[in-house]
């Protein structure tokens, strides 16, 4: 078994995984009521598919029943710098540092593919890989297996890589007696908590999905809520203040990973130039893509709205008309922040003539 581990552990760094552990396929009752919990209290909102697929979230055997050891990866995908500085930037098209460069779900299936057939090849055994995208509770079996724990914001933080690591699992149908306790490194720090714009993260371990900016430019389909807007600032997909602001990060380091190397350069101005076409040529190998058009562009203007820069309301202008009426909705809003008054009531006048959706006349009674 001492020279089976080596030999594994030996193959996934050479596929250039950072952190490797192990973990039996259980998960204890205080994790199973505690996310009973969460589903209860709706803080999912519309991600209905973590009630559907509850009973496999609290036993992997759900998913595969000859699963008798789950190996977790960790990948690191550190930025060169601190995404706080680029909430400064109002101008700035600002995505999460895990999606400024190709889609992570294609970057580590790919490596997990040929941990897969290595073991095929060599053990001749069956093997069940997952990155992120299956119901598993990926965070909660990082910490068994020894990889870090989960830090106030429900996140994982690595001593070694901060709060920059990828999770992906490997099933197999033998037992690999290890366990490993890595003691949570909190203590009495709430920054993550402090830091929140939105105030989603509503005690230490308990987040409500529906007031997090991850969840509002990505998961939610609808319009955002008024009330929220403003608090989303430059952010067009996904938020990493909670992530950035952890202490554990003066340990973390670059990713040695040329696909993850984060690589966000372009302001509003760029992105709101974009027609569909060219929304789906510069996402096509990115996580961005998965969100679609018009969700983009709805956070994009957004966005714009919250930069302060009247320059840009020409470009908002382009979307009015847009077929979707989250799209034309969006833009009510961003332009009633940029414009004068005497200027919205004439727009108001002009775009009631022919708007017939609800949702975006209410937009536009908001205006002055």
């Amino acid at each position: 078994m001492k020279n089976f581990k080596k030999n594994i552990e030996k193959e996934i760094i050479r596929l250039g995984f950072d952190s490797i552990g192990y973990s039996e396929p259980f998960v204890d009752k205080k994790t199973k009521q505690r996310y009973k919990n969460f589903l209860n209290k709706n803080y999912h909102g519309d991600m209905k598919w973590l009630e559907r697929h509850y009973e496999k979230k609290i036993n992997p055997m759900k998913i595969w029943d000859k699963v008798k050891t789950i190996i977790v990866l960790g990948q690191n995908y550190g930025p060169q710098e601190n995404p706080l500085f680029l909430n400064k930037n109002k101008n700035h098209g600002n995505i999460s540092v895990y999606a400024q460069n190709e889609d992570y779900h294609s970057v580590i299936k790919k490596k997990l593919l040929n941990l897969q057939n290595w073991f095929k090849e060599k053990y001749n055994l069956e093997t069940k890989i997952f990155v992120d995208t299956s119901p598993i509770m990926e965070k909660y079996f990082a910490e068994r297996s020894g990889l870090g724990w989960q830090g106030k914001h429900t996140n994982l933080v690595s001593k070694s890589f901060g709060s920059w690591l990828f999770l992906a699992e490997i099933f197999l149908p033998i037992k690999i007696n290890e366990t490993k306790s890595i003691i949570n490194g909190c203590g009495s720090c709430v920054k993550c908590l402090e830091i929140c714009p939105t105030n989603a993260i509503l005690s230490n371990y308990k987040i409500d999905s529906k007031r997090c900016i991850s969840y509002l430019t990505i998961e939610n389909k609808g319009p955002i809520p008024i009330s929220l807007r403003k608090l989303i600032g430059n952010k067009i997909y996904g938020c990493d203040d909670c992530l950035s602001i952890c202490p554990w990060n003066k340990f973390a380091s670059e990713t040695d990973e040329k696909k993850l190397i984060s690589n966000n350069k372009n302001d509003l101005f760029f992105f709101l130039k974009f027609s569909e076409d060219d929304f789906k040529n510069y996402f096509h190998n990115s996580s961005v893509k998965r969100i679609g058009w018009n969700r983009f562009l709805r956070n994009v203007i957004i966005a714009a709205g919250n930069s302060n820069n009247k320059k840009l309301i020409k470009y908002i202008f382009n979307h009015i008309s847009n077929n979707s009426s989250l799209v034309r909705g969006a833009c009510v809003w961003s332009l009633s922040q940029l414009m004068e008054e005497k200027n919205q009531k004439k727009l108001k006048r002009e775009l009631k003539k022919k708007e017939k959706n609800s949702y975006v006349l209410y937009e536009l009674n908001m205006l002055g």
